[in-house]
């Protein structure tokens, strides 16, 4: 969570930055050192901003006194044709297609050179293909499995402080070994 200032007039005010109060006197820029007090008497009220909710998953926006509203994203696509609106599920969908596409074309040469001189293809390559493809294909039916916002933000990838995986799935590739 993050702070923000107000002065005595609801105006936001910036840490390092002079102000002007109510009454046109003009404060030094390190006001942010004064104690609780000094900066009670000048009207200068601290507000805690909540933290902000997954963009990819909410519609949001902070309030003056620091909490959030939240809407969640339709999962559903809706409109059709020209006004046709992706849902959260077909953005996910959409991202994991090309994520995996993007893997897939690192190695693509392989197969080229595979169809144009007959060189085989190492093991290891096509292991790793199949496996990122077969990822994609479990992703996919995860977030067309997930019944509401929070199942589709459990599949996201939590990771301890070593990096591991603990939970989720979405983005979660397999490595080239």
């Amino acid at each position: 969570m993050s702070s923000t200032f107000t002065c005595c007039h609801g105006k936001s005010i910036q840490p390092g930055k002079s102000w002007i109060d109510k009454n046109g006197v003009q404060h030094p820029p390190n006001w942010d050192l004064w104690s609780g007090p000094q900066r009670t008497a000048a009207g200068i009220t601290e507000v805690v901003q909540q933290a902000a909710p997954d963009s990819r998953l909410y519609v949001w926006s902070h309030n003056a006194d620091g909490t959030v509203t939240s809407t969640a994203k339709d999962l559903a696509d809706s409109g059709s044709g020209d006004s046709l609106v992706l849902g959260v599920k077909s953005v996910l969908k959409n991202e994991v297609k090309s994520q995996q596409h993007s893997r897939l074309s690192r190695n693509d040469w392989v197969i080229t050179r595979k169809a144009d001189k007959g060189t085989a293809i190492p093991s290891n390559v096509q292991t790793w293909r199949d496996a990122t493809r077969a990822k994609g294909d479990e992703m996919e039916a995860a977030i067309d499995g997930a019944a509401n916002t929070a199942a589709i933000n459990s599949l996201f990838v939590v990771q301890d402080s070593d990096g591991n995986v603990e939970s989720g799935i979405l983005y979660d590739w397999p490595e080239l070994g």
